[in-house]
């Protein structure tokens, strides 16, 4: 093989083991969201994925790192969804109305993953028994929310909320978000325009001044 070919070919080698490596994430998810966290074993997935478990294992250390990469994936796919819609906004009047359309359409758009992530983060603990995304979930999702209410308090356009209050209210609007999530696992033909704009006029009318 000479130099000026070997390039080339680290590359599509890379290409496809990225796409091996999605193809594993995604039969994952199609895999838990159909029999739950505990049957989705090694040998579930890869006969769904029509692969050996031995392709699995040459991708993801373990069952343990693959299914961390299906909690890590939908996160940092759902903050580049968010992110870019929040920021096109001029108020933060608009941005929390943004954050909870967007949160609902994504999860609308994402369901079965939404299941896998929220069978993953449910169950999956660390070596002393704590959840292992708990902490870190919890202030990723919070932060955002707090930051639009700080924003709008400063700009005048939401009621004053002391540091204790505005987490209330950013759990207040998560939880309803998450509401929705387990709602719609229960009802598949949800009115999701109606709900959607249910919860903007609840917050809205929560957070004015």
């Amino acid at each position: 093989m000479s130099k000026k070919n070997k390039p080339t070919n680290q590359k599509e080698m890379s290409f496809i083991e990225k796409a091996r490596r999605t193809q594993i994430v995604e039969c994952a998810i199609e895999t838990i969201a159909e029999i739950g966290y505990a049957q989705a074993s090694l040998g579930q997935i890869s006969k769904r994925a029509n692969i050996s478990k031995g392709v699995i294992s040459y991708h993801f250390a373990n069952k343990e790192d693959l299914l961390d990469q299906i909690a890590i994936e939908y996160y940092m796919a759902w903050q580049s969804y968010i992110a870019p819609l929040i920021e096109a906004q001029k108020s933060p009047k608009e941005m929390l109305r943004v954050y909870i359309e967007s949160n609902l359409t994504f999860i609308e758009e994402n369901r079965k993953h939404v299941i896998a992530v929220i069978e993953v983060v449910s169950n999956k603990r660390t070596s002393d028994g704590k959840f292992r995304f708990a902490s870190d979930h919890d202030e990723t999702i919070l932060l955002p929310i707090e930051n639009i209410l700080t924003l709008g308090m400063q700009e005048g356009i939401f009621r004053k909320f002391t540091r204790s209050s505005s987490r209330v209210m950013a759990l207040t609007i998560r939880n309803a978000i998450d509401g929705f999530t387990l709602e719609l696992m229960k009802k598949s033909h949800l009115d999701v325009q109606e709900y959607t704009r249910e919860l903007v006029t609840l917050f809205d009318k929560s957070t004015k001044k």
